[in-house]
């Protein structure tokens, strides 16, 4: 059996607002955007490079969800943003605003920092360490 996660559902207060912060600041891919109809799309994302996992952008409807938009891990990291150069992309995340929480760490599985997105999201922008196989 093979399966894996192909989307994770992220809210959002605007689609174009996240399209937008989403594909400048972290050049991420729009894979597709399609209109479903009564002011609701179907709009994927993926970083480059990324052939499986995509970002669901869902707007929020509604107080309760719109209340989540950020929170969506209450405060825990959400997402991991796996990286092949840690320094090349801090380097030009910083360089277009992005929020780091931290600076860059060293850590036994690789080299990580805390950032925001758009709405104070936390992802890991990660690097992870060679396995002695690879």
């Amino acid at each position: 059996m093979k399966q894996h996660i192909g989307a994770l559902a992220l809210l959002v207060a605007d689609y174009d607002e996240a399209i937008a912060w989403y594909t400048r600041t972290l050049h991420f891919d729009v894979i597709e955007d399609t209109d479903m109809g009564g002011g609701k799309r179907w709009v994927l994302l993926a970083p480059p490079g990324s052939r499986e996992t995509r970002l669901l952008l869902a707007q929020a409807k509604g107080a309760e969800q719109v209340a989540q938009i950020g929170h969506q891990a209450g405060g825990r990291v959400f997402l991991f943003l796996h990286t092949d150069d840690f320094q090349r992309d801090w380097h030009r995340m910083r360089a277009a605003g992005v929020n780091f929480r931290e600076e860059p760490r060293e850590e036994a599985y690789g080299t990580v920092a805390v950032f925001e997105d758009l709405y104070g999201n936390a992802w890991d922008l990660l690097q992870l360490k060679r396995q002695p196989s690879e």
